[in-house]
């Protein structure tokens, strides 16, 4: 277990991100930002520019779209790193076909290592319909193996749903609902 990791889930723009952020925020820590999204078009560029202005000056952001291990072993005590967010991360590994158990391998010991605080946003895919084409139904069977293994590992699991937080793993924080 990683007693420094919330994984906070939940479904597409479901607000897990503002929970997550705002459990940050509490935390009084020093506030790191590890964006995983690739910018490959302009709909990701403006999505990418709104998220920044929205977190405003507090965050020192790092943009990594695939070794975030090596940013969460950097990181240092006193800091909070949140990751945003894992979906992401792994679409970019599967669709550069890279090992998807061993880049989940290496995630989790960073977690273990890393002497900072940690959250983990993700979605939660598994509760729509079974997709029609091979690549989507993969990825599917993935990011629930990946959350999973997250949940598994993390001292704290948040879901979220409309924007309302609930535990699934631990307890939630003050001033997080």
């Amino acid at each position: 277990m990683c007693k420094n990791l919330t994984l906070v889930i939940g479904g597409a723009s479901s607000g897990k991100t503002n929970i997550a952020e705002k459990l940050c925020v509490n935390s009084n820590l020093t506030l790191v930002y590890l964006a995983t999204a690739q910018i490959l078009d302009d709909e990701t560029r403006t999505k990418v520019e709104r998220h920044r202005a929205d977190r405003g000056e507090l965050w020192r952001t790092i943009e990594e779209p695939f070794r975030v291990d090596e940013t969460v072993i950097a990181a240092r005590r006193g800091e909070i790193l949140l990751l945003d967010c894992a979906t992401m991360w792994l679409t970019n590994h599967l669709l550069a076909d890279h090992p998807l158990a061993a880049e989940t391998d290496r995630l989790l010991a960073a977690c273990a290592r890393s002497a900072a605080e940690i959250v983990i946003v993700t979605n939660e895919t598994g509760m729509g319909i079974v997709p029609e084409n091979a690549l989507a139904r993969r990825f599917r069977i993935e990011q629930g193996t990946l959350n999973r293994r997250l949940a598994e590992h993390a001292a704290r699991v948040i879901g979220v749903m409309a924007g309302l937080p609930f535990p699934l793993k631990g307890a939630l924080p003050e001033g997080v609902a």
